[in-house]
């Protein structure tokens, strides 16, 4: 079938301002481009103000608790720009005259490349279709013949003939060693082909006649592999096994997450292998097995391979890191033999590059060992527009350039020949930045579709589809598919569907991220794996093992957003994300592209690349259910249908025993290599640092003096010397109190700009390299001038503000207080009187923009408090701290208003300085001149020269001491990071069980409370047990208890306050009352923990119940979502966890049969599409 050619197109080329232009060249005419590139139609941006926006993607992505960064995604209208310098005259017109006449030419090349690029398509659909055929008829006949013939007759050339292609060397190894018996740690980069080990391991498990666990970190991917095995071996022989499902949970190959295994080890932890019916099982999965490392869920690989029994084989597969030999030791001495198998290869080759706002070049030089000379910042065509002849710093001419002297000084270094200031390579930085169009479209032109573009924001990732709405990536037979693909998923599931995403999604363009219903993600993922959509920007979470490979994966920024603040990627982290570029049997390279943002460069990219990969690092944390798990023994009251063998087996373990199992984590396994050593050398250093300590000391120097000075020499500069310590300390004071009056000078003008218009002004101030800094800004208020305690919360450790600390200026006690400014680069800043430099009579006027509205103080208030208020420092002093956090698009109008400094004269700036202010700086230059005139005496001594030597000496051993501490500071890391800390843990949180009445340790006696906490999975188990055993539950509708459920499980759900309505459904005042009732059981057991240094989190928060209630209550995903100040996927996320909690209720020990019978009516009524697991 032949699809209707689209019209030709008309791309411009990047944009070029008129000054960029020599006198002598002309402006490039719009390119017709033919075939492939027509179908790239960048369109300008809808509206001037839309496309003069920035947007900053300042909230987090929490699938995987994982917080996101600020990548900020420039956007305007470069179409309109060109055509604007393109002017009257007639080559535009003949350009247009030449497109018409190539359109009709060109039309019939443009359809026989879609339908080669159609055709390809639909070729590697099919090889791919026939290839999982073929494997597909071959396991079931090497079942057959193992059946017929005996298991003897599999080994690694049957198992390697059931695909049809040949294997890597690391594949071969690992199924060798699986055959030999062994366990496995197979460390690879990401798609390099791990899950064939797993694969072929399944076949000869199944062929066996015994059983196989696959276990994944994340529900969406244990979804993923469950489609892909029982494609391969058959609906009957695969289950699944998640939190409140089962689907043919007997199966021989169960799929799980691997905290269910986990669990599942705890009751059987200690038993041999002919007890109980997992040990049915002859092998057990462990992929992404360098979750060991993530702090919040480490814990759960470490405790599977510890309590696994020894005769499971374990085949543990991991993404490249620095010790994968450490863990295949630890799992050896542990659990038994283990063999390491590593690669470092890629099956698809994996090239860097590195996109400027005028060109996407490599990164790397040829042979990938540094950094592309032409990427340099001696580059001078790269800092600036591609046509410019001179570079300006400050207005003036620094260095002139052309063609010639380009290609003859690949080494100039421009900081060599200019001294320029941080700001300045900022600046030039800024200028090339690209716009995600630019990067888009060196993509495109290098054949590099389809791509996954990372930004760690859902926010970024949804402007940027809404952004390239107007790009035009797909064939119209493409568009039409999809449209096709879309009206069949309406059809099925109405309410998944994205309609924001939907004009994007049409044009080859679509967002992955943890805001995204399920549903609506696994859409994307099957049309992006079939070629109909051709860039997903996406979070970092597409690239934890989802099966989504592309030909490009680019990487939007270097920096995300934690819990903490802004955090630079770590080289395992950017190796994982780049690790998604390159398809095996379709792409002969993989692309990775970096790309300028105005804090990162090419030099940044490849400190990471080159830095080399980080360890694997135990998070081993002990828990309730752990503690009870481990410890619990008989019953205080047992079910009568349990045999007396059951009960033996239950028998609790002593202390000691639960020690030693604790003690067998990955970080004291570590430890015992890596910490006696490092002990050694923090010890040696701490003595070589007390030694050269004691020969700087005043007395050493003073000792010193004596023996090389003469003694009439050492009288006289001993006696200066005296007097100049007594002088700076003089200095130093008036200093200070010359800062103090200025502040108090400050303090008292800026009450009078608390009301009427707002002033602009200037903060100032150093960084760590010392170069001053200024930021022009509008005044906004005094801190105490907002409302709202949440602001206020963000700078009430500082004693300052708190007043529990005064400063003494003269005679009066000074106190500085914070202010509000918005700056011109739309960031809001929060200071002291320190960071002021000026403030100026003139600012934006107290009058509202529409009668009655709101006065604009009042606006910008409304909308600093809107933010999430994810402050950074930016210095900080003694008098306070500078403090400063990016704005919002709401005030990117605001900022665009704040006038350069330039503009701005002397005249304008408010009289600040007081009588008292102007005495200080007259007595503080006095005491200067006096402290100068001091050390020219000295100087000028006889005895000086000697005198210097000595105090030389001394500023290097006082650098030396520097450096020692450094290290010192850098191996205490190691330690703490390495040092087991799960035993300690363990004992806190036994004497809070203990207390708690749910564990006799002594006796080993479980009682009630405990055995409910030891079945649920959960943060804080105990704590989930006491509200599930709370007779208040008792009376509450099915409805009600769910509401209550979520409102236990809600951590990490947000608002969104960029959202058109801030509107959520409220709980009905009976949920209302539990929960308040329940807040103060909370504290007495918050109160208990903190007694014993337990800092395990007991969450409750009504703020979402009533959006459970009301899903739970029958209401329609459209009805509840309405207006809705939360994403898709957050209520998504939040409804699953509270149906996970209520499908436990029905299968925990002593509950009450009432409280049982209401969750399953609630977990039934909730379990609906479009968040229902098993839909589709």
């Amino acid at each position: 079938m032949h699809c209707i050619a689209p019209r030709l197109l008309l791309l411009p080329l990047p944009t070029v301002s008129r000054h960029a232009l020599s006198p002598t060249q002309t402006l490039p005419l719009p390119l017709i481009l033919p075939s492939r590139a027509c179908r790239l139609h960048l369109a300008s941006a809808r509206s001037p103000s839309r496309a003069a926006a920035s947007v900053s993607d300042d909230d987090e992505d929490e699938e995987v608790d994982v917080d996101d960064d600020d990548d900020e995604i420039g956007i305007r209208d470069v179409d309109d720009e060109y055509y604007d310098d393109f002017g009257d005259g007639d080559e535009g017109d003949e350009a247009d005259e030449e497109a018409v006449d190539e359109e009709s030419g060109g039309e019939y090349e443009e359809e026989a490349e879609e339908d080669e690029d159609e055709d390809e398509r639909e070729d590697t659909a099919a090889r791919r279709r026939e290839s999982e055929e073929y494997k597909s008829r071959r396991v079931a006949k090497l079942v057959a013949e193992v059946r017929e013939f005996g298991e003897d007759i599999i080994d690694y050339n049957e198992l390697a003939g059931i695909y049809d292609f040949p294997i890597d060397k690391f594949q071969r190894l690992a199924i060798q060693a699986f055959l030999r018996g062994s366990s496995v740690v197979v460390s690879a980069p990401t798609s390099s082909g791990k899950t064939l080990i797993a694969e072929a391991a399944a076949v000869a498990t199944v062929a066996r006649g015994r059983r196989l666990f696959y276990t994944t970190p994340l529900k969406a991917l244990s979804n993923q592999k469950f489609r892909d095995f029982r494609d391969t071996f058959g609906d009957h022989n695969v289950g699944l096994l998640t939190g409140d499902s089962a689907i043919n949970k007997d199966a021989q190959i169960l799929i799980m997450t691997t905290e269910i295994l986990r669990n599942m080890l705890y009751q059987s932890v200690g038993m041999t292998a002919s007890e109980g019916r997992l040990f049915q099982v002859d092998v057990i999965v462990l992929d992404e097995v360098h979750y060991l490392s993530d702090i919040s869920r480490g814990t759960v690989w470490e405790e599977t391979v510890i309590y696994c029994p020894k005769e499971v084989q374990l085949i543990c597969l991991s993404a490249t890191v620095a010790n994968p030999d450490e863990l295949a030791g630890w799992i050896s001495q542990i659990h038994g033999k283990t063999e390491l198998v590593t690669s470092n290869k890629r099956p698809v080759p994996l090239t860097w590059h590195f996109s400027k706002k005028y060109s996407l070049q490599p990164l790397l030089d040829g042979k990938g060992k540094k950094m592309n000379r032409k990427l340099r910042m001696s580059n001078f065509q790269n800092l600036s527009s591609p046509k410019s002849e001179f570079y300006y710093v400050k207005g003036k001419r620094r260095f002139r350039t052309n063609k010639i002297e380009q290609g003859n000084s690949s080494s100039f270094d421009i900081s060599k020949q200019v001294q320029l200031s941080k700001h300045e390579l900022s600046n030039m930085r800024r200028s090339q930045v690209p716009l995600i169009r630019d990067t888009l479209s060196q993509l495109w032109e290098n054949d590099m579709l389809p791509a996954i573009w990372f930004i760690f924001s859902r926010r970024g990732c949804d402007a940027a589809v809404e952004y390239l709405e107007d790009c035009r990536l797909l064939h119209d037979c493409e568009a039409s598919e999809v449209e096709l693909e879309l009206r069949r998923f309406k059809m099925q599931y109405p309410d998944a569907v994205r309609e924001s995403a939907v004009k994007g999604l049409l044009r080859g363009v679509a967002a992955h991220h943890a805001g995204c219903l399920p549903l609506w993600k696994s859409f994307i993922e099957e049309l992006f794996q079939r070629g109909l959509v051709k860039v997903v920007f996406a979070t970092e979470t597409l690239a934890a093992g989802i099966n989504m490979p592309a030909r490009t994966a680019v990487m939007s920024s270097l920096i995300k957003r934690i819990d903490a603040g802004r955090q630079l990627l770590t080289p395992n982290e950017l190796f994982q994300m780049a690790g998604r570029a390159g398809r095996r049997g379709i792409d002969t390279v993989g692309h990775a592209v970096l790309v300028q943002t105005p804090y990162e460069g090419p030099e940044e990219c490849c400190d990471i690349i080159f830095a080399g990969l980080e360890p694997l690092v135990s998070q081993f944390t002990a828990s309730y259910g752990m503690v009870l798990n481990l410890l619990a023994g008989s019953k205080v009251t047992h079910n009568q249908k349990e045999s007396d063998d059951v009960k033996v087996k239950r028998s609790g373990r002593t202390l000691e025993e639960a020690r030693k199992l604790v003690e067998q984590s990955f970080g004291n396994y570590v430890g015992s290599n890596v910490m006696v050593a490092a002990k050694e050398e923090i010890e040696r250093i701490q003595q070589e640092i007390q030694y050269l300590s004691s020969e700087i000391t005043d007395e050493s120097i003073d000792r010193k003096c004596r023996e090389e000075l003469s003694e009439e020499d050492y009288a006289e500069i001993s006696l200066l010397q005296k007097r100049l310590k007594e002088e700076k300390q003089i200095r130093n004071e008036l200093k200070k109190k010359m800062e103090l009056e200025r502040m108090a000078a400050w303090k008292n003008r800026l009450e009078e700009f608390e009301s009427g218009h707002l002033p602009f002004m200037c903060l100032q101030y150093k960084d760590k390299d010392s170069i001053q800094h200024t930021i022009p800004a509008v005044f906004i208020g005094n801190l105490n001038s907002f409302a709202d305690q949440k602001i206020t919360n963000m700078v009430e450790d500082d004693s300052l503000v708190s007043g529990k600390q005064k400063l003494d200026s003269g005679e009066q006690l000074y106190c500085p207080s914070y202010y509000v400014a918005l700056s011109s680069d739309n960031s809001w800043y929060l200071f002291t009187e320190k960071w002021i430099k000026t403030v100026y009579k003139t600012g934006l006027p107290a009058v509202a923009s529409v009668e009655g509205g709101t006065l604009p103080r009042e606006t910008l208030k409304q909308l600093l408090l809107r933010e999430e208020l994810m402050w950074d420092k930016v210095a900080k002093s003694e008098y306070g701290s500078l403090l400063s956090m990016d704005g919002s698009l709401d005030t990117w109008s605001w900022s665009l208003n704040v006038p350069v400094l330039n503009s701005l004269s002397e005249d304008d700036e408010v009289e600040r300085f007081s009588q008292e202010h102007q005495d200080a700086v007259e007595c503080y230059k006095q005491q200067r001149r006096k402290v100068s005139h001091l050390k020219k005496t000295i100087k000028s001594t006889k005895g000086f020269k000697e005198f210097q030597k000595i105090i030389d000496i001394r500023n290097f051993t006082k650098e030396k001491i520097e450096r020692l501490e450094a290290r010192s500071r850098r191996l205490t890391r190691r330690i703490r990071q390495i040092e087991p800390t799960g035993w300690k843990e363990f004992l806190q949180i036994s004497r809070v069980i203990q207390e708690a009445r749910a564990l006799d340790i002594n006796t080993q006696v479980i009682y009630p409370l405990g055995e409910t906490a030891a079945a649920i999975r959960g943060e804080n188990e105990l704590w989930l047990a006491m509200v599930l055993r709370n007779k208040v539950l008792l009376d509450l509708k099915p409805s009600q208890l769910a509401a209550v459920c979520g409102s236990l499980v809600s951590e990490g759900i947000k608002l969104r306050p960029w959202k058109n309505s801030s509107y959520v459904y409220e709980p009905s005042s009976v949920v209302t009352g539990v929960i308040s009732y329940l807040e103060e059981q909370r504290n007495s057991l918050i109160d208990l923990q903190e007694r014993h240094g337990v800092k395990i989190p007991c969450e409750i928060d009504a703020q979402f119940a009533g959006m459970v209630e009301a899903w739970a209550s029958g209401l329609t995903w459209r009805e509840i979502m309405m207006d809705s100040a939360m994403d898709d996927g957050d209520l998504a996320r939040l409804l699953r966890r509270s149906i996970d909690l209520l499908a436990q209720i029905p299968k925990l020990p002593d509950i009450d049969p009432v409280l049982q019978k209401n969750a399953q009516i609630a977990c039934s009524v909730m379990d609906r599409v479009p968040i229902s697991e098993l839909a589709g």
